[in-house]
């Protein structure tokens, strides 16, 4: 049977599944199951046992509850309409608003997470429910968010820089400080995007609220010291060697606490509230983290990436067209498989196309985080669209509809970084 074959009725399977209304999770492990009971030699139920296991069992992977949880304790206490009151001096005069929360948010806490789903978890924890009070449209908070989110993969530091790093066997700490200046830029051109929008839909945006004096701004930053604090704790854990993202992430979740008591916002029903809905959203994230760990084993034991990949380096293109090809062939790829998988799949064939093109590295890792964060936002299997699904209620197609102007400001940001390379080159070349 052809790869075509093969890749058009897993599609259906997926969608069917999709359709009958199984679990995200549980429809990721079935199309898996499909595809190596039918196409391959090793035994389905074994590998799917051992897959979900080891998934499930990862230390790495206890950071996302964490920091899942610190977002749980910020939304239900005081701490996430401190941050407000002390952003929304400062972004209230521009167009969009309290709009760019999503992304400042997002943005300062990539810092701390690592994590695309941790960080569109927790901030669409305290940001949704605000914006929603304030009277901004869904549709745009929500698209903010899924695309603000992504903001994780890309600022240091980074799961997915880490595991190619490994896998190309390039200074991982030269791909962190590569992802600063294109971090800083992706964030800009979603805050403009925002900013435009908000022009073109002045009758959506809520009216500015007081206009305050700069002293007044100043003294309503007051409110942001609660939150500055505890990113400066975490932050300063992980940058000074002192703990890892993992007990980092414990610091954060010890922090929100100690504020939150200190505040007097917290009690035993505010607590058992955050506890468990931290452990409902996490469950749910972990249940669609095993389905698509073995729909990546399947997916390797039939060898789809693999042969796509191949067939990729055999199309002898310039080192444009090969980019380009790269970009196409990554995005559909996204469809079915989370970010770590493309990575460690697909490297060991494309890795000697991209050094024979003669393309630098450290430039390739920023485009292929970038290429997974567009992954992250495109349905069927895009998993900040899960995350934000199982947070929102909405169906995956809207919220994949209302995210797509941040996919294709993404595609832009290829482009620039295609053109001025030195945005990714320049601060690792000064180590």
């Amino acid at each position: 049977m052809s790869d075509v074959a093969i890749t058009a009725l897993l599609i259906v399977a997926l969608f069917a599944l999709l359709g009958s209304s199984v679990w995200i999770g549980l429809t990721l492990a079935g199309v898996a199951w499909i595809g190596m009971e039918l196409f391959s030699s090793r035994p389905a139920g074994d590998a799917m046992a051992v897959t979900v296991w080891g998934s499930s069992s990862s230390w790495t992977l206890t950071a996302l509850p964490l920091f899942i949880w610190m977002g749980e304790i910020l939304f239900r206490t005081k701490l996430s309409e401190s941050m407000f009151r002390g952003l929304a001096p400062w972004v209230g005069r521009l167009p969009g608003r309290l709009l760019h929360t999503n992304v400042i948010g997002c943005t300062i806490f990539a810092a701390v997470s690592g994590s695309s789903a941790a960080t569109c978890a927790t901030i669409g924890k305290m940001t949704l429910p605000e914006l929603g009070r304030r009277g901004y449209p869904e549709d745009i908070t929500i698209g903010s968010l899924a695309g603000a989110g992504t903001l994780g993969l890309l600022i240091p530091p980074s799961i997915i820089m880490i595991v190619y790093g490994v896998t190309a066997d390039v200074s991982i700490a030269r791909l962190f400080v590569a992802g600063i200046i294109p971090g800083i830029l992706l964030a800009s051109l979603f805050s403009g995007y925002l900013g435009l929008w908000s022009v073109l839909n002045r009758g959506r945006v809520p009216p500015a609220e007081q206009a305050l004096t700069f002293g007044q701004k100043v003294h309503e930053s007051r409110h942001l010291i609660p939150v500055v604090v505890l990113i400066a704790a975490v932050l300063g854990s992980i940058y000074t060697g002192i703990a890892t993202a993992t007990e980092a992430a414990a610091v954060g979740v010890v922090g929100s606490l100690l504020l939150s008591a200190a505040q007097r916002s917290l009690n035993w029903e505010t607590f058992r509230e955050s506890l468990l809905g931290a452990t409902r959203l996490y469950c749910m994230i972990a249940l669609i983290l095993a389905g698509a760990a073995f729909l990546t084993l399947s997916m390797g034991y039939i060898g789809l990436p693999r042969n796509l990949a191949e067939f990729v380096g055999s199309l002898g293109l310039s080192p444009f067209g090969l980019i380009v090809a790269l970009t196409v062939f990554y995005i559909i790829l996204g469809c079915f498989l989370d970010g770590i998988s493309m990575v460690v799949l697909t490297m060991g064939v494309i890795l000697p196309t991209v050094q024979a093109a003669q393309i630098d590295l450290i430039w390739f890792g920023i485009f292929i985080v970038i290429v997974v964060e567009m992954a992250q936002i495109t349905p069927p299997v895009g998993f900040n669209l899960f995350v934000l699904q199982g947070m929102t209620g909405k169906e995956i197609t809207w919220i994949a509809r209302v995210t797509l102007p941040f996919f294709i400001l993404m595609c832009a940001m290829l482009l620039l970084l295609w053109w001025f390379p030195g945005m990714a080159t320049w601060l690792p070349s000064k180590m």
